[in-house]
């Protein structure tokens, strides 16, 4: 059924405005009609309405869902009730598309549903992990927690994204200002140069060099194609199934970063469970919820099994020790914890020491990468400096010039 927006004027003279559900135009007007309000405009889709490019519904922000969680959370606890609150949280201007899908949300509330059912309508606005732990919330009766715990877990996710995006702008134009220079270089440069050497007076680097650029003038065309051929081709791989658990693998096993990568998802998982656990939901529907929170579908696949050992009655550390995927000193804590009954409030305290040590390897890593390319670059302006400069010496010598 789709969403109209309007513009009405009510009995009293004030403007009011709003969304409503219905099967067409006409249907809309009645319903305004039966609510004593003149219409000014209706019109179809709204804030939420899917995006003229890709097609699809426009997201909302994390930071705005962080605020919506936080918000629902004070209100709920402040006693006001749960469709009062969805509605005066949609009543905000702050993201125009949040206010049409709670709009959405609270009908499908007022109709019968739960909170998580119609929250699990708008994958647009709300991850299927926090409509999970909202549901636990409701069948556990800690949804006040619930919505703090997933807004507290939302703003150190997007701080840590914002960190990460932010400290890769100046490398990854570093990388581009040198590229385009060393480009610029191989094809426009050398080959000027080049007509006014004597092959007999070129060096290995030279010869380097001016096959790269002869390559390059040859068969730029056939880069290009390559370039995008390959770009498609693995697009339409990491949409396959096998794809994606492929990149998944490579992710956490992958170089310099697979580490940083594998403990950012171990950290979301144990403070998920860590909070489930807390507020009093079995260790078996806990995993289930948590193992989602990763990101990554290895490691999903690990806590699963994890999840069938403990279902057998063993330990949840060392099936999780075994997969090789968690560091040591996290398994002995878990280790630990389970003896002392304590799970619950040790991992969280896991996810806290883990995400501080996370954010600054992030930070000396990408400190570290910066004269790091600073150095590729400047090794390879060298060699075509050689690759010229020793050639133009040796005729100078040689009195060839």
């Amino acid at each position: 059924m789709p969403t109209y927006r309007y513009k009405a004027v009510g009995s009293d003279g004030k403007p009011v405005n709003g969304a409503l559900q219905a099967d067409n135009q006409a249907a809309v007007l009645r319903l305004l009609d039966e609510q004593s309000l003149f219409p000014v405009s209706v019109e179809e889709g709204g804030g939420a309405a899917a995006s003229a490019i890709s097609g699809r519904k426009k997201k909302v922000k994390l930071r705005h869902q962080t605020a919506f969680y936080m918000q629902m959370a004070d209100l709920l606890r402040a006693g006001v009730p749960l469709l009062r609150s969805i509605e005066v949280l949609g009543r905000q201007n702050t993201s125009p598309v949040l206010s049409e899908v709670l709009h959405e949300v609270r009908e499908d509330v007022a109709s019968g549903e739960s909170l998580g059912d119609a929250m699990a309508k708008h994958p647009n606005a709300f991850a299927d992990l926090h409509v999970t732990m909202i549901r636990a919330g409701e069948s556990g009766g800690f949804l006040e927690e619930v919505l703090a715990r997933i807004a507290i877990f939302a703003e150190r996710q997007d701080e840590l994204r914002n960190k990460l995006v932010g400290s890769m702008i100046y490398p990854t134009v570093l990388m581009l200002a040198g590229s385009t220079i060393v480009l610029f270089l191989m094809i426009f440069v050398v080959p000027e140069l080049r007509k006014h050497l004597r092959p007999e007076t070129f060096n290995v680097l030279s010869h380097l060099v001016f096959g790269a650029t002869d390559f390059l003038l040859s068969y730029y065309p056939f880069i290009f194609i390559g370039i995008a051929v390959s770009g498609i081709a693995f697009y339409v791989f990491a949409q396959t199934e096998n794809g994606k658990v492929t990149i998944d693998r490579l992710k956490l096993k992958g170089p310099m970063l697979g580490k940083i990568i594998t403990m950012v998802a171990i950290c979301r998982f144990c403070r998920i469970l860590g909070t489930l656990l807390g507020n009093g939901v079995s260790i078996l529907e806990a995993l289930d919820i948590a193992k989602g929170s990763t990101g990554n579908r290895v490691l999903s696949e690990r806590i699963g099994e994890a999840a069938e050992s403990v279902q057998r009655g063993e330990s949840l550390s060392t099936p999780l020790g075994k997969s090789g995927l968690f560091p040591p000193d996290v398994i002995d804590m878990m280790s630990v914890a389970e003896e002392s009954n304590n799970l619950d409030n040790v991992l969280v305290q896991i996810a806290d020491t883990n995400e501080a040590r996370t954010a600054r390897t992030i930070d000396v890593a990408v400190r570290l990468l910066e004269p790091l390319l600073l150095l590729v670059m400047a090794v390879m302006v060298l060699c075509i400096a050689l690759a010229l400069l020793l050639p133009i010496l040796t005729m100078s010598q040689g009195g060839g010039i």
